[in-house]
């Protein structure tokens, strides 16, 4: 109820204005335009940055609060919903109010707004997990989820557009650092290490098992640590991250009453002429072919859900070993955010291969939901 009145405290100028903005049509970015931008940094291009931004975020966040008003089952009336639905309208408000941007001064704290922006909108997947909760504890427990594809591809342009608004931003905001890492370009590593990044995405997701389980298989990394390539450090580990979770949390569940040793999950990064591919391999038991088709809709986890019994929406904490539903839908949105994808391949009885494709060739455009 408080959101429904917060939303009301919204002037019929503004969400007019919204209505307006969201018919307009967005700028896709390439991984390679991004990277030679930000390779020449001087302070007229921040300026060109922060004045394309100051445009372009208004149309993306605006078409995504308009959605969020008009989903399908009821799903824009649960509480968790209207609370997200209400910090895009806030963060609209916020770009519109900030005025022409016309020097450095201006550009400065332009740079500071979208960096609380994008603080604002730190919790809006765990906020949005629980709103799809709310909705499945309205449904029949025999309704076939296949029947909500729009409830499916509404969460895909959701992703989709969040994962582009969070690196337009977060690429702004790291161009003002005084001091980056070498080779680093804002967000994007221009000499990435795959393998590394997998050693720590897989380390990260060991210390989430061994917290839950109190033991974790071990995780075998192959592949040429020396070899590099220009991509987005974040998004790739957060990618694997999710994958070794979910291998490591099939075989400790497969092996914990089990005399044998847990096998480990093994990691292969390969280097193609189109695509690096890591692949992650578990001999955790495999997926039945049924729920094969499930493993990227929203609304399916094998897991107890971790939003179950809690209300504050604030501390949901997204390094849980499982339960949301939502880590392998999203992890193939990063994959195919630059151009990749993520295919899962499962032999039941056995194990799970899940391969990562990432797109080396960086001229891939962001998709526009």
């Amino acid at each position: 109820m408080a959101a429904k009145k917060l939303y009301d405290s919204f002037s019929k100028s503004l969400l007019e204005e919204v209505q307006r903005w969201g018919s307009m049509k967005q700028t896709g970015v390439s991984l390679r335009y991004m990277l030679e931008f930000g390779s020449r940094l001087t302070d007229r291009n921040l300026l060109l940055a922060a004045q394309f931004l100051h445009k372009e975020l208004p149309i993306r966040i605006a078409r995504r609060a308009i959605e969020l008003q008009s989903l399908p089952y009821g799903l824009s009336h649960k509480p968790a919903i209207l609370k997200v639905r209400d910090w895009y309208l806030d963060s609209f408000r916020d770009l519109r109010s900030f005025p022409e941007i016309k020097d450095q001064n201006d550009e400065q704290e332009f740079t500071k707004m979208i960096n609380l922006i994008k603080v604002r909108h730190n919790n809006v997947v765990p906020t949005m997990a629980l709103g799809v909760q709310q909705l499945k504890k309205d449904l029949d427990p025999k309704f076939d989820y296949k029947d909500l594809d729009d409830i499916h591809q509404f969460l895909d342009r959701f992703y989709m557009s969040r994962i582009g608004i969070r690196m337009l931003i977060g690429q702004h905001v790291a161009m003002h650092d005084p001091d980056p890492p070498p080779d680093r370009i804002g967000y994007i590593h221009a000499k990435m290490s795959p393998v590394e990044v997998a050693r720590n995405a897989s380390e990260d997701a060991r210390s989430v098992c061994l917290r839950e389980y109190g033991t974790a298989p071990e995780v075998n990394v192959y592949g040429d640590p020396d070899f590099t390539f220009p991509y987005v450090p974040n998004h790739l580990h957060l990618m694997v991250f999710e994958l070794v979770k979910n291998s490591l949390r099939a075989v400790e569940e497969r092996f914990m009453d089990s005399d044998k040793i847990a096998p480990p999950v093994r990691i292969i990064v390969a280097d193609g002429l189109e695509d690096v591919t890591i692949k992650v391999s578990d001999e955790g038991g495999g997926i039945p072919r049924s729920g094969l088709p499930k493993i990227f809709t929203y609304l399916y986890s094998t897991a107890k859900n971790p939003l179950a019994e809690r209300a504050d929406l604030g501390t949901a904490d997204i390094a849980t070993m499982a339960g949301y539903g939502f880590g392998l839908p999203i992890s193939r949105l990063y994959a195919r955010y630059f151009g990749g994808d993520l295919q899962i391949i499962s032999m039941e009885g056995y194990g799970t291969d899940a391969y990562l494709h990432l797109s080396r060739l960086g001229d891939s455009q962001e998709p526009l939901p």
